[in-house]
């Protein structure tokens, strides 16, 4: 089977000093990109070699071994991305653009972030959990005033934010069309990526309409069902890796990286290839919570 591909105000708190925890995500996410590609050469080395950045959630997050199957798109995105381009995923599980900002974790990428660099910004998940004041942003004022610190942050450091809507859930009503749950937080990001002038990845938008188009039935085989478990909002190997195609396609077609520096966003990687699942890699120890 061929590989599934759309075309498609608040003051800001001081930060908590990061955790050890954060510390340590913070190194593991590092080695990502090297443990995808080929092997390192002259070339690698060159002047013009980027990183990207991923800030974000469960979705996107590096996995350890205790979580497998379960596999963040940040994982997969290596394989979309040529040697020019490293992938630094900051991405952790529960974390809202709120929580990520108040336990240091934003400052660990502004640390680390240089000029040329990009820094991909994805959340919406945990922001909605309106019961936990730890999380919740409200999606016309917090969540905007949240998603801003990133964006200026990066633009101080040289580097260039990019904005990524959330990527949908697995829901369907009853006649079978895959329904959004997400509620104002893309359009709250849409308008803010409009007022600031920064890229917009529609991840919403076209993780739905993939959804709609595998269907009900097909795909549990892209979400996290197990034999104990139906998990509808994070992915197996094979969502990953379909929506890691769905934000490589993306960067190239807004322009923010350019041809070269994108690879395999056709047909050229089949998602539900055990060969192409075996190029991911969860790291060993226990997922943070």
């Amino acid at each position: 089977m061929k590989g599934r591909h759309i075309d498609v105000s608040t003051t800001r708190r001081t930060p908590r000093i990061t955790t050890r925890r954060a510390t340590l995500a913070a190194l593991a996410a590092l080695p990502l990109a090297a443990a995808l590609a080929s092997p390192a050469s002259a070339a690698t080395a060159r002047h013009d070699r980027r990183t990207l950045f991923i800030a974000g959630d469960s979705t996107a997050a590096q996995k350890y071994l205790d979580a497998k199957p379960e596999t963040g798109w940040g994982m997969a995105l290596p394989l979309f991305l040529s040697d020019r381009v490293r992938v630094a995923n900051h991405a952790v599980n529960g974390r809202s653009s709120k929580s990520f900002v108040d336990e240091g974790r934003l400052d660990t990428i502004l640390a680390a972030i240089r000029p040329g660099d990009l820094l991909l910004i994805q959340f919406a998940h945990n922001d909605e959990k309106s019961a936990d004041p730890t999380r919740y942003t409200e999606p016309w004022s917090t969540y905007q005033d949240f998603l801003k610190l990133y964006v200026d942050g990066a633009r101080a450091k040289g580097a260039r934010p990019v904005l990524a809507t959330a990527v949908e859930r697995r829901k369907f009503d009853a006649s079978g069309n895959s329904l959004p749950t997400h509620g104002d937080y893309p359009a709250a990001m849409r308008a803010l990526a409009e007022q600031e002038g920064v890229a917009l990845l529609d991840i919403q938008a076209l993780s739905l309409a993939l959804w709609q188009k595998l269907g009900v039935d097909e795909t549990q085989t892209y979400f996290n069902w197990t034999a104990t478990e139906q998990d509808n909002t994070h992915f197996n190997p094979p969502g990953a890796i379909a929506v890691a195609r769905l934000v490589a396609t993306e960067l190239l077609d807004r322009k923010v990286l350019a041809h070269r520096d994108v690879r395999r966003v056709g047909d050229e990687i089949d998602e539900l290839d055990p060969a192409w699942q075996s190029r991911l890699s969860w790291l060993a120890g226990t997922t943070p919570a």
